[in-house]
């Protein structure tokens, strides 16, 4: 049985957690806030890229030989599942891949890199850190996008995962497609577009991923600040029920300790 003092210190510690969940709840709500509101104008980009190439009927060759994919994830924890997720996404796409079929990621931020470096290292071939502190921008997305294009990889199937935004207590993991100027070039419906040149096509098709690109860091910015605030509250509850049963534990010990002491006054009293 624990003694007095151990069960005091837990006691203290646990209000301590309990405090610090609590700030870090309020501090994710204001975030929250900030961040949805950031995103409804955000969805434009991402609804007007996935309109053009449902428009335009995009899609990869048949024969894939190449596969990119693409995860968007933080460098901060703290919120619940959102980051296994997305790696559970990329394991089961690794999974289900064919070994002729050459695959290469680009990470951004460290909840995936540090997990994938773990069973695939080698196709990690490009990786974003310091990512998640500060709302993302689309200088961001656009330095992401820049990278994909300026690899040299020339995928014929490319794959977005990140967690879209639903409401304050849930979130999806998407997925969605990504097209080179090549796609473009070969898709069915672009011929509704006049003055349609290599330049125009290639400035397009570079427009069109940092677009998606923002839009789902726009969206799993928003999750993962939902995702903390809720899991904060629930880490508060769970530090308030356990402190509720150490302080009746607390109390039946010191009780014990008093009665005890009472009892040796007495028996001592009683022997002389």
């Amino acid at each position: 049985m624990a003694t007095l003092k151990e069960i005091e210190m837990r006691l203290k510690g646990t209000r301590n957690i309990k405090k610090i969940t609590t700030s870090m709840k309020m501090v994710s709500a204001a975030k929250y806030a900030q961040a949805e509101r950031r995103l409804k104008p955000a969805r434009a980009y991402g609804g007007g890229a996935i309109d053009v190439y449902d428009k335009t009927g995009a899609e990869g060759p048949e024969d894939v030989s190449r596969q990119l994919i693409i995860a968007i994830s933080s460098d901060r924890g703290l919120c619940g599942g959102i980051h296994s997720g997305i790696n559970k996404a990329i394991k089961a796409y690794m999974a289900k891949t064919p070994a002729n079929v050459e695959t290469k990621m680009f990470l951004v931020g460290d909840k995936c890199t540090s997990v994938i470096k773990k069973i695939r290292p080698d196709a990690i071939e490009s990786q974003v850190k310091e990512y998640g502190r500060k709302p993302p921008t689309f200088d961001d997305a656009s330095a992401v996008a820049n990278a994909i294009l300026e690899c040299g990889f020339e995928f014929d199937k490319g794959i977005l995962l990140y967690n879209k935004f639903r409401t304050v207590v849930s979130y999806n993991l998407s997925e969605q497609p990504v097209f080179r100027d090549a796609h473009f070039a070969a898709s069915k419906g672009i011929d509704v577009y006049d003055s349609i040149d290599a330049d125009v096509l290639q400035a397009c098709a570079e427009f069109q991923l940092a677009s998606i690109i923002y839009f789902a860091m726009k969206e799993n910015a928003c999750s993962e600040q939902s995702a903390r605030m809720t899991a904060m509250d629930n880490a508060s509850k769970n530090a308030g029920e356990m402190i509720d049963k150490l302080q009746v534990t607390y109390n039946r010990t010191r009780q014990a300790v008093i009665t005890k002491e009472l009892i040796e006054i007495i028996s001592g009293a009683a022997a002389v």
